[in-house]
């Protein structure tokens, strides 16, 4: 079963007085362990897209399911709770809280989802470590890198242990060479750990990593091709 699916979505939305058609009749599986890269000119349908697979929009018509599950229905408490446990989110400007350190940007989703300090604490600590930041525990996000503060990003999507990571831009700010890095430790959670990983990128070098590549041009998915 596929771990995410999309069967002839579509969404509307209404600004002022004129109707956007977002997505037309979308149909997509995602396997779970794929690298997929979203890719597409601007206006083409990708943020509406990435909203709906990561449970943060519901479609206008059609059905968006994860492992089966129909989420259309369900009310935003409990597409809520799937995010928070299920999905993992890294964004183009890291979005990360200046005023706490490394560690602590990445215990805050677990806070929210109950666990316990020292358990947290211990995982934070374990997870800036698998993404090379060991050293930099204590850092705040001022003190970091880019890339660093990437990283942090990604060990924070990582807290909740999701099966899902969905980067959106992940190096749209970085330079080539902390990009390729933090395109190698995204492919790697895929790979090691079988982490389904979405990418939504304009970036080649991003789309090189993935299993397969979509394309969307006004609101229809127009190619699709698996990487060798």
């Amino acid at each position: 079963m596929p771990v995410l699916s999309l069967r002839d979505v579509t969404k509307t939305y209404l600004l002022g007085e004129t109707l956007v058609q977002a997505l037309r009749g979308v149909d997509l599986e995602i396997e779970k362990g794929e690298v997929l890269a979203i890719m597409g000119p601007s206006g083409s349908g990708k943020s509406t897209l990435m909203h709906i697979l990561g449970l943060l929009d519901t479609p206008t018509s059609g059905e968006a399911a994860i492992e089966g599950t129909g989420v259309s229905t369900l009310t935003e408490r409990k597409r809520a709770g799937l995010r928070g446990k299920r999905i993992g989110f890294v964004f183009q400007t890291f979005n990360l809280v200046e005023t706490l350190t490394a560690q602590g940007n990445v215990e805050l989703p677990m806070i929210f989802q109950g666990v316990k300090p020292d358990v947290r604490a211990k995982r934070a600590a374990d997870i800036l470590t698998k993404v090379g930041l060991h050293d930099r525990i204590r850092h705040r996000p001022s003190q970091l890198s880019g890339g660093e503060r990437q990283r942090v990003a990604i060990a924070r999507a990582l807290a909740n242990d999701p099966e899902i990571i969905l980067a959106d831009e992940p190096t749209g700010n970085l330079d080539s060479e902390s990009g390729q890095l933090i395109l190698e430790l995204l492919a790697d959670l895929a790979r090691r750990d079988a982490k389904t990983v979405i990418l939504v990128t304009h970036n080649p070098d991003a789309a090189a990593i993935a299993d397969r590549v979509v394309t969307l041009k006004d609101g229809r998915i127009t190619h699709e091709r698996r990487n060798a």
